[in-house]
């Protein structure tokens, strides 16, 4: 008998996956953990029902969340990763020979348990000496460190259960204020094509606290659509505008300074309705 692991994405919307086992299952003081050995994406991290990454098309996400605005930055070097105890985001971060300290602030410290035995390949940084890894709510962290970053990813889940507080004015003003003079932020802004309300709330919200708001977008397979957003604030650097200097010769599998621009250039439906 096959088994399957089905995610309803929306009321009207599933992605079916053929399991071969159920590799951990927990019930953390959070949410609901397990990982998945799929056919089709090899490991599969769900939370509460809903696919965080897969070994096969983890590296479209983090990749995207992390080259872009680390590029638009000129000197990178405090980072603050929110959320994202998998590690795939840190791992990327630490590309970057500018950065001297990246802080994770993840609140459950299952997920990153459980990245370290069952994720090697993302969670490899974690146990970098650059890296602090704080096991806290990331809004009170980032409220309690003004000043202290020239770059804050917001590496979350969706806005439901303990990432619901990820998405309000409140916590965007608490970054703008922990990020030094030039200093941006990006965040995951969820699907331009089943979410557009919601990204374009998170982008009006934004732009009434930040003075330049872009919005880019990368494949993710797994996640609704297929599609993804990401929404930067920025205190001055426009990812826009990178000098093609700037740009590193990282090992990556799908970010590249073509690809980088190419994100940033939004097609028509969503120049649309982004206004």
């Amino acid at each position: 008998m096959d088994l399957w692991f089905t995610e309803k994405q929306t009321p009207s919307l599933a992605i079916s996956c053929l399991v071969r086992s159920t590799l951990h299952r927990e019930r953390t003081k959070y949410q609901d953990l397990a990982v998945l050995d799929t056919v089709e994406y090899g490991r599969m991290l769900v939370l509460d029902g809903i696919i965080m990454t897969t070994e096969k098309d983890e590296f479209f996400y983090h990749e995207m969340i992390t080259h872009v605005p680390l590029h638009a930055h000129p000197r990178p070097e405090q980072v603050l990763v929110v959320g994202g105890g998998d590690g795939g985001t840190v791992r990327e971060v630490l590309k970057h020979p500018t950065v001297s300290r990246v802080v994770l602030a993840e609140i459950d410290e299952g997920v990153i348990n459980a990245a370290r035995k069952y994720f090697p390949s993302l969670a490899q940084g974690l146990s970098d000496p650059r890296v602090e890894i704080e096991i806290t709510d990331a809004i009170l962290y980032v409220r309690e460190h003004p000043g202290e970053f020239d770059v804050v990813i917001v590496d979350s889940t969706d806005p439901v259960g303990p990432g619901v507080g990820l998405f309000t004015k409140e916590f965007y003003q608490d970054v703008f204020k922990a990020l030094k003079d030039g200093g941006l932020m990006v965040a995951q802004t969820e699907s331009p094509l089943n979410n557009k309300e919601l990204v374009q709330k998170i982008n009006r919200t934004l732009q009434e606290v930040f003075p330049l708001v872009r919005l880019y977008m990368g494949p993710v397979p797994t996640y609704p659509g297929g599609l993804w957003s990401y929404t930067l604030g920025s205190k001055g650097p426009d990812p826009v505008a990178v000098p093609d200097e700037r740009f590193l010769a990282l090992e990556t599998k799908y970010y590249t300074p073509d690809v980088h621009r190419a994100a940033l250039a939004l097609p028509p439906f969503v120049r649309e309705w982004l206004g």
